[in-house]
């Protein structure tokens, strides 16, 4: 008899053992997705700043609603996409105003480097999507007084504080917290690497312009500002 009840014994189902097993294989499943979820928000574009006048898929914020487009990828600490402004951007304000263009602004950071380490051009580029969310109206208007107050290279840059003063003296509201907390960095950089290059280039670089679609050497746009608009009947 006992060794009987020693052979029944021996044979039954060691149930803990099996549910101590389906334990950890639902640990390790869970673990394994809380490994997968964390290195894709690493990867991820974070936050992005959604508005209808922003396109989160190419980082396009609009401005203007013509049927012709241009496309402008630019810097914060580029000293020519500065010089660009200053000429182009009357000629192209007015192209936008007569309905004749929309302007898409993409505001990127391949500068960062030359900031003494504060990635002055992601969290100006931060900025810029900031304002455009929170008072599009102002857009054109916080780019051109980022602009005016355009550090030099290889300095240390504009504090988020000194950014968000120029963007308040623009006529932007609404926009101080998101300026300081960096909202779109992880956004700003997910989207500098998918600038096109431009002809003859041998990577990206600012300004990147872009007439209806088709990228343009910047040596081919017009000496003459007033002639911007033949860019869109070629």
């Amino acid at each position: 008899m006992a060794s009987t009840a020693r052979r029944a014994s021996g044979n039954k189902t060691n149930w803990f053992a099996i549910w101590i097993s389906v334990a950890v294989v639902v640990v390790l499943v869970a673990v394994g997705g809380l490994v997968v979820w964390l290195n894709a928000s690493a990867s991820g574009p974070g936050t992005l700043p959604e508005a209808s006048n922003v396109n989160t898929d190419t980082g396009a914020i609009a401005v203007g609603t013509g049927t012709d487009t241009m496309d402008t990828y630019i810097d914060f600490m580029c000293p020519v996409c500065n010089q660009f402004e200053k000429t182009y951007g009357s000629e192209i304000q007015s192209l936008v105003d007569a309905g004749t263009i929309t302007l898409n602004i993409h505001p990127i950071s391949i500068l960062d480097r030359s900031s003494q380490g504060t990635k002055f051009s992601t969290r100006a580029a931060s900025a810029m999507y900031c304002v455009a969310v929170a008072d599009p109206t102002h857009a054109v208007d916080f780019m051109q007084a980022m602009y005016a107050n355009q550090p030099a290279e290889n300095s240390s840059g504009l504090t988020n504080d000194q950014i968000v003063s120029i963007a308040e003296g623009a006529g932007v509201t609404n926009a101080s917290d998101c300026i300081n907390a960096e909202t779109y960095a992880k956004y700003v950089t997910s989207m500098t690497p998918k600038t096109p290059v431009a002809p003859g280039s041998s990577g990206i670089g600012t300004p990147t312009i872009a007439i209806n679609g088709s990228v343009i050497a910047n040596s081919t746009l017009p000496t003459n500002p007033a002639d911007l608009g033949s860019l869109f009947t070629q």
